[in-house]
């Protein structure tokens, strides 16, 4: 059997966290007058009972993780989180049924960005407050997972960062020490985008909101016409760097802080992201000025922003993309699956996948027209080891399997081609906004299904943890003594 005391414990910590986060709402209401601080005072008192009771009752039994406990804490940190968190959602005043405030906790924790919440422009501040802390705390828990959880666990190629991080790296000496590199540079990041954004016209309250979801591309808004309510050209372009800040490996900032400036630019990740990002954005102004949609300097504004935001799994929107025609939607459907890079807050397949897997194809192709030459993959200038690249092809194979699995699911339940699709597709993906009328950039996911919601919240998980550490625990080998 598993020795589930150490995972409890940690289980246990987090809770305290997340409870700590429910005081900010609860004191903003109380501040605002608003009768739903009594619901975060509630709620916090619940969340943090069950934590601290977890930690006392198994902090004896800490002495490290072997691999099924790493595994089994990663997904079951997510889900309890998502269901402790779920509680200011269920019994403020938006009432929202379990099944809704579950789908929303999650869609949070796991940086998505897919809401059910209609009506955001009057809701309660603590509930707006409380979704941008969810992506917040979500956006630095997968970066200090993907830096000290993943590599360990050998999820999908994450191994090869293992190497980069602790070996060769040697950016600081210990995990600890590296994780709290990060959690203060992501700290010192936000804080800069509020400033940033409050200078450029935001309200304090709205520029703290989406200076926490930008950066952690999240995508939680406090309007319903997300960040095209402001209609600001500078918010937009503001926040649309914040994006790509969230998606750059938060490693390499801490490179970039230890005197090694031009490792951002030297990182072949980086490069890969920017240059997908630069064509994309290039082949849809085109796009839209040929077809007379929209005026260049208006082109490159709404281009920039919504494909940014689409291929960092933000989900922000300022426009009705979904009405560019058929060659924006099947360009922002592919951007969907991209993603940034690795030990970032962005979600997706991640670049450096697509790196590996091109660099394996073509050694492949040499070796077809050399049968007996040797031809090596190489990724950022070293070899990359067999044991990555049968990794990051399993992840490739399972990635389309599950997101096929989720379409024809939605499809069983009754959603239109293009909602299962999509929706498959945003919720693997974790990036927000699908396609169509109903789950689109203007819509919301409150008009589906209970049993919608609970699927595309286990395709959430899935996509947010990487697929093969939930996928695991469904074996079971894992389970044998």
């Amino acid at each position: 059997m598993i020795d589930l005391r150490p995972v409890l414990f940690l289980i246990g910590l987090l809770l305290s966290v997340l409870a700590c986060g429910m005081i900010v709402p609860a004191a903003v209401d109380l501040v605002e007058g608003h009768p739903d601080w009594q619901v975060f005072a509630a709620s916090f008192a619940v969340t943090l009972f069950a934590g601290v009771a977890l930690v006392l009752t198994t902090r004896g039994a800490w002495s490290g993780f072997n691999l099924r406990q790493g595994f089994l804490m990663t997904t079951l940190a997510w889900i309890v989180v998502a269901l402790f968190g779920a509680l200011p959602f269920a019994f403020s005043e938006l009432q929202l049924g379990f099944t809704d405030a579950f789908f929303e906790s999650m869609s949070g924790v796991t940086t998505t960005g897919a809401t059910v919440i209609v009506g955001l422009d009057e809701a309660p501040p603590g509930i707006l407050l409380w979704r941008a802390i969810l992506q917040w705390l979500g956006g630095i828990g997968i970066i200090v997972m993907a830096v000290a959880v993943l590599p360990m666990l050998q999820v999908g190629g994450m191994q090869l960062f293992r190497v980069e991080a602790f070996e060769t790296d040697k950016v600081l000496p210990r995990a600890a020490a590296i994780a709290a590199g990060i959690v203060t540079i992501y700290v010192a990041m936000t804080a800069f985008a509020a400033l940033l954004l409050g200078y450029l016209g935001m309200s304090a309250f709205d520029a703290v909101a989406h200076a926490m979801t930008s950066i952690a591309t999240g995508g939680y808004s406090t309007r319903d016409g997300s960040i095209g309510h402001f209609d600001s050209a500078q918010i937009d372009y503001a926040i649309s760097l914040f994006m790509v800040m969230g998606s750059v490996p938060f490693v390499l900032y801490l490179r970039a802080v230890r005197g090694n400036v031009l490792a951002l630019l030297q990182d072949t990740q980086v490069r890969w992201m920017l240059a997908v990002l630069a064509a994309a954005i290039a082949l849809l102004i085109l796009e839209l000025t040929l077809r007379g949609l929209m005026q260049a300097e208006d082109a490159l504004r709404y281009a920039t922003f919504n494909v940014i935001s689409i291929m960092t799994g933000t989900g922000y929107a300022t426009a009705a993309f979904d009405q560019w025609g058929g060659f924006a939607m099947s360009l922002f459907f592919m951007l969907m699956f991209i993603g940034g890079c690795a030990g970032s807050t962005t979600c997706g397949i991640k670049i450096f996948r697509f790196q590996i897997l091109a660099a394996v194809a073509n050694a492949q192709l040499k070796r077809l027209m050399q049968p007996h030459g040797v031809f090596i993959a190489y990724y950022n200038g070293r070899p990359i080891p067999e044991g990555v690249a049968i990794s990051v092809m399993s992840f490739f194979f399972f990635f389309a399997a599950t997101f096929g699995l989720l379409a024809v699911g939605l499809g069983l339940i009754g959603l239109d081609y293009v909602t299962a699709l999509s929706g498959a597709a945003a919720a693997i993906a974790n990036v927000g906004p699908g396609l169509g009328e109903t789950i689109g950039p203007a819509g919301t996911y409150a008009p589906l299904p209970d049993a919608a919601k609970w699927l595309l919240s286990v395709g959430m998980l899935l996509g947010r943890l990487e697929l093969f550490t939930v996928l695991v625990l469904l074996t079971p080998h894992f389970w044998r003594n």
